[in-house]
């Protein structure tokens, strides 16, 4: 999808006081050497035969517009009947409206070849690319995706998703496909920003104060604030601004206030408890390893109860009069925990934490040049883009107005997901090894329990619903969904394992495919480039102000917030798409022989269970199911 010949969807509108120029997506040409469809397709030149009408790698007969010879054949008997005149301007409406309808339906057909086939032609020459956390980009790692061959699983069933398109292009979309199906969800209402005394729990004396460096990516750190805001206030505790750890996987020098609005933080929650930029003077010199005051990960269980940091923690800080807490990944366990902390905790999550104003700007402009104009106003929108909030167009300016509505798709599926699922994914031998050889240097601990440990095969892993999903599998979802093929999808992933093999699948089927990079110009995206926290901080924002969100996995950190913040902020407008892994591998597993229709019902079914509208179960996250009478309020 190079300069020349770029399909009108990706032609973006000017905006007052902008230039925009698309810069070229994220499968950009990265030498001259463009490789022919017939290497990738296996030498058969019906390239738009198989995208658009018939079987997927197959090759059938392309849809022709039927009719049009009957039709001439009529008007001509009608023009030199003894009608008079008024048949025969009739009979020249009629064929002025058959040739319309015609061309009409030759341009859709010719556009969505196109599209397909510049899409094809950008996969040969470069894998998709990214920055979103969740990868590990390791320089001496050698990927499978140099193969021309696409990655595929389901060869029949991408043949029947294929031909579902063509036949729903002119069809209505089913009308659940951009809402919440269940009414239920609009009762629920943001609730944790109401003043209210009781759950206030600041006092005038503290006990010590509170340090916490934060390890992972975005989302991880995100997560170690807010129970950090949490401890401090059970333990009566002023909290230090968090601190951010450089990981060698993140590759990532920013801190808090690098991310976060610092004053704004620290304002927001001055009535729950204390927060300094930094310690006091005379404890900053100190060996906090040496007086027993550093606190790692190993030595707290996962989700440790209160009364851990109550027993364990408060007498240390009592004594030392300062604890630091390194790591502190998921330390704090959701229940049982004080309606007030509880309620703390939503209040950082969903109001406390905000972007600062340059993330806000461009994730805003982001959103903007994928909506293509400005009209959305939502509180999802007001709590992300701040002051940046877009403007409604005026009403000359309709006229430029491109697709409403954008599916955002989190698709995880990072060499290291790949690796340590200990999956099969159909690469053969080749994947294989170098699969192995990766975990060998990045999880030594995984090989060392594989030597001690019979571990469950491949085939049983998939059952069992532990395997990523891959590109193929997430088309599949979609399609049966009855997601039309001209569906607008940011993709918020990066270092998608096997590249263009791999998601060849996808955008054969789906070629409106777009990234972060396709719409930001180098020099707006410059600030972020080497900045991996930053630049998951777009992709969050795109994926929670998107109309639909789709996740491939609901245990990663970045679902389980976008999803949590589209629940709270959504007002029931939010839609979020997310499957049953197990479910989906048995239905997956019946690709030699199922229908289509029986898979979209099944597929349908799948869905529609996971976004009923619940309450928040015990134990369960509450950052990712915030409905509960500590976050929202159920107003009927």
């Amino acid at each position: 999808m190079g300069k020349q010949g770029s399909p009108k969807w990706l032609r973006l509108p000017p905006f007052s006081n902008e230039s925009v120029n698309v810069q070229k997506p994220s499968f950009s040409t990265k030498n001259n050497k463009t490789k022919s469809l017939d290497s990738t397709l296996g030498g058969d030149p019906s390239l738009g035969r198989k995208t658009i009408g018939g079987d997927y790698f197959s090759g059938t007969k392309g849809m022709v517009p039927n009719g049009s010879k009957n039709a001439n054949s009529q008007l001509n008997a009608s023009k030199g009947s003894p009608g008079g005149r008024r048949p025969m301007l009739l009979c020249k409406h009629v064929r002025t409206i058959g040739f319309v309808l015609v061309l009409l339906g030759s341009f859709f057909l010719l556009d969505s070849l196109m599209l397909s086939l510049v899409h094809r032609l950008n996969l040969q020459s470069g894998p998709v690319h990214g920055t979103l956390e969740g990868s590990q980009k390791d320089e001496g790692t050698t990927h499978v995706d140099n193969e021309e061959t696409p990655k595929v699983m389901y060869k029949r069933l991408l043949d029947l998703a294929s031909r579902a398109l063509v036949e729903n292009q002119f069809k209505p979309e089913p009308s659940t496909l951009w809402k919440e199906p269940y009414k239920q969800a609009s009762a629920w209402k943001p609730c944790t920003d109401k003043d209210n005394l009781q759950y206030q729990g600041k006092t005038t004396k503290s006990n010590g104060y509170i340090l916490v460096s934060a390890n992972g990516g975005l989302n991880q750190q995100r997560v170690a604030v807010c129970n950090a805001v949490v401890v401090a206030s059970l333990l009566n505790a002023t909290l230090v601004l968090p601190k951010f750890l450089y990981s060698s996987v993140w590759k990532d020098p920013s801190q808090f206030g690098d991310i976060y609005q610092e004053e704004y933080f620290m304002h927001y929650l001055k009535d729950d408890l204390s927060i300094v930029k930094q310690l006091p003077s005379h404890l900053q010199s100190l060996d906090f390893e040496a007086i027993g005051s550093l606190i790692t990960d190993a030595d707290i269980m996962k989700e440790a109860k209160p009364i851990y940091f109550v027993n364990e923690i408060l007498p240390l800080l009592r004594r030392n009069g300062v604890v630091h807490f390194l790591g502190f990944g998921n330390r704090l366990a959701f229940d049982p925990l004080p309606s007030k902390l509880q309620r703390l905790r939503c209040k950082c999550n969903f109001h406390a934490l905000k972007f600062v104003p340059k993330i806000q700007r461009v994730g805003a402009l982001l959103v903007r040049r994928i909506r293509k104009y400005d009209v959305r106003r939502s509180l999802l929108d007001k709590q992300l883009f701040g002051k940046f909030m877009p403007s409604i167009p005026p009403k000359q300016h309709e006229a430029l107005r491109g697709p409403s509505k954008y599916l955002a798709l989190h698709l995880r599926f990072e060499m290291d997901m790949v690796a340590y699922s200990l999956c099969d994914f159909g690469g053969g031998e080749n994947e294989r090894k170098e699969l192995q050889a990766y975990r060998e240097i990045h999880f030594p601990l995984l090989i060392m329990r594989m030597k001690d440990t019979e571990f469950t095969s491949p085939s049983e892993l998939r059952k069992l619903g532990r395997c990523p999903l891959t590109p193929e599998e997430a088309a599949l979802m979609l399609s049966a969904l009855g997601y039309k093929r001209g569906t607008y999808i940011y993709l918020a992933g990066s270092d998608l394992y096997g590249g263009k093999s791999r998601m060849l699948p996808f955008t054969t089927l789906y070629p409106n495919l777009v990234t972060k990079e396709d719409f930001l110009m180098p020099s707006e995206l410059a600030p972020f480039r080497n900045f991996s926290s930053k630049m998951a901080a777009l992709d969050f924002i795109a994926c929670a102000t998107s109309d639909v969100f789709a996740m491939t996995d609901s245990g990663s950190q970045l679902s389980s917030l976008v999803t949590g913040y589209r629940t709270y902020y959504g007002g029931g407008y939010a839609p979020t798409l997310r499957p049953n892994k197990k479910r989906f591998a048995s239905i997956l597993s019946e690709n030699g022989t199922i229908e289509w229709s029986e898979f979209e019902g099944r597929v349908r079914k799948m869905i529609d269970e996971n976004q009923r509208v619940r309450v928040r179960r015990v134990g369960r996250s509450i950052y990712r199911q915030p409905r509960c009478p500590e976050c929202m309020c159920k107003i009927r």
